[in-house]
Formats: C-alpha cells, structure tokens, sequence
C-alpha cells in the first residue's frame, strides 16, 4: 500500500532527519583529538554498512544492481561514477572538516544558497522554466552574494564548494540516470578506500583503541547519526510529494547556521545584509512551495 503523502509522519521524519545531520554537524566538536580527513573516513568507513542493511530490508538493491550491470554494458558510465563519488565526497567531507575549522558559518551559508543554484543550473542545464518567484529568489541571492564578495573579493571556498559542487552533482546524477539511493550508496562505496586510508592516516582512534575507548564510543556515535540521519530522511521520502520534501530541505541550513553560532563563530555588522538577502530568497521559495501545495490540494479536494 502507498503511504500517503503530506502527511504529519512525513514531515515528522524529514525534520528528524534534518535534526541529526545537525547533530552530527555539532558532534564534531567532541572529536577535536581528530583531523577532519580521520572524521570523515570513520563517518563513511561506519555508515557504509547501515545504509546497506536499511537497502537489502527496505528492497532498494535491485538499483544498486542496475549500476553494476550498465558497468559492464555502458562504454564509460565507470568515468561518471569516479566523477560522481568524487564530487560527493567532496561535500561528506566538508560537511565533517568545515564545523572543527571555524567554517561552520561557510557552510550553513552554502546550503542557504544551494536552492537558488539548483535553480540556475536547472534553467541553463535543462532549460527548466524559472517562475516569478523564482526569478525574484534569485534577485535576491545575486544581492547577498554581491554584498559578500565586497567585503572579501569573493564567497568562502567552502561556500563556493557546496552552491557549485552540490549543483554538479546532481546534475550529473540526473544526466546519467543514478538519481537515487543506489547512487548514492554506490558513490560512498567508491570513496570507500580513501576513507580507510584517511583512518589509518590519522591512526587516532586505532593507537588509542585499548587506552581510550572513549574516543571510540565516540567515533561509533558519530556512525550512528550519519546512519539515523539518512535512514530517517529516505523514511519521509514516501510520505511527502516533491513540493512539500523541496520545503522542509531550508530546516537543515537554518540548524546548522544556529550549531555554527553556539560553536563560538559569529556574523559581523557587515555580513548581515548577505544573510538577510539570502534568507529572503529563500523564504521567496518557501512562499512558492506553500503556494503550489494549496493549488494542489484544492485541484485534488
């Protein structure tokens, strides 16, 4: 039986979803006795395995299948995918590197103007139609980032990184027909060698494995999280129309910018007209969003 969408579990999830990715965001600051490279070697080297469990039990193999069997039937889909895990790497990494290194900020900042760069993308990539709202959003964004760049020449790298390196990604996923959880789990397995190396690289945890276990409930912990985080974010999938799932990704940056500030970082005088422009781009599209769900339900009352 379908779930029905829109309903309060569906976005009960997605916001728990989104309440562990910002834990997980805030849990590094217990992990200072490791690089950021070890964090994000341990983050996949331990969620690699529960989300291949959540897949074999929830019946989403058969994708990761389809991958392995175009391997072998298309000439260079093996390129797109060293291409692809590439490019997600980047983002899990920086995701775990960013909090520890005082770019917490950067990178709340990325994921509030990642929207309005997928909106781009989709306009000149796939000329995807930009509406009113949309058109406005972007007027707004152009503001923020106009305002940033004055202040220092150009965007943080990490901010750069995730409103240009997420964009890419999924537009590679799309253009190659992997948009879905196989490809992801795909994408982490290739990473998956980098990411040992990076453990035994740093070697923290291991060299303390009988003096501190600690240090590894910790790093178990962080597993834990990242597993939960993306467990209850494919859980609300089914229970929310795409609309309603494109609303509830602005909860995850507005978490993460509020983890960043109790981490000690701080937005100056200067800054605030780039936050403030950005945020009102983006609650242009929430007002989209909330405008196209109440055309929907009454299309369908």
């Amino acid at each position: 039986m379908t779930p029905t969408p829109n309903t309060v579990l569906g976005v009960t999830l997605n916001v728990i979803a989104s309440v562990f990715f910002a834990m997980m965001f805030a849990y590094t600051s217990l992990l200072t006795a490791l690089d950021g490279q070890e964090i994000y070697g341990w983050r996949i080297f331990l969620t690699l395995p529960c989300l291949t469990l959540f897949m074999l039990f929830r019946g989403y193999w058969p994708q990761v299948v389809t991958i392995f069997q175009r391997l072998y039937s298309e000439r260079y889909f093996w390129l797109t995918r060293l291409v692809s895990s590439f490019l997600v790497g980047v983002q899990l990494w920086l995701f775990m590197w960013a909090p520890v290194n005082g770019y917490g900020l950067a990178v709340s900042l990325g994921y509030f103007i990642l929207p309005i760069s997928m909106v781009i993308v989709g306009r000149i990539a796939f000329k995807d139609k930009m509406s009113r709202f949309q058109q406005i959003a972007c007027f707004f964004a152009v503001i923020g980032i106009l305002n940033q760049m004055m202040l220092s020449q150009t965007l943080a790298w990490p901010t750069l990184a995730i409103c240009l390196g997420y964009p890419g990604y999924f537009w590679l996923r799309r253009v190659t027909d992997t948009n879905n959880i196989g490809g992801l789990w795909f994408d982490m397995t290739l990473s998956l060698p980098l990411s040992v190396f990076f453990i035994i690289q740093g070697g923290q945890v291991i060299s303390e494995f009988d003096t501190d276990p600690q240090l590894l409930g910790l790093v178990l912990g962080l597993g834990l999280i990242s597993a939960l985080a993306l467990a209850f974010q494919a859980l609300s999938a089914p229970h929310l129309n795409l609309s309603l799932f494109g609303l509830l990704i602005y909860v995850e940056p507005v978490l993460l910018m509020l983890v960043a500030l109790l981490l000690g970082e701080t937005i100056t005088p200067a800054e605030w007209p780039t936050y403030i422009a950005i945020w009102l781009a983006v609650l242009v599209l929430v007002l989209e969003g909330v405008r196209g769900l109440r055309k929907h339900r009454k299309r369908i009352g």
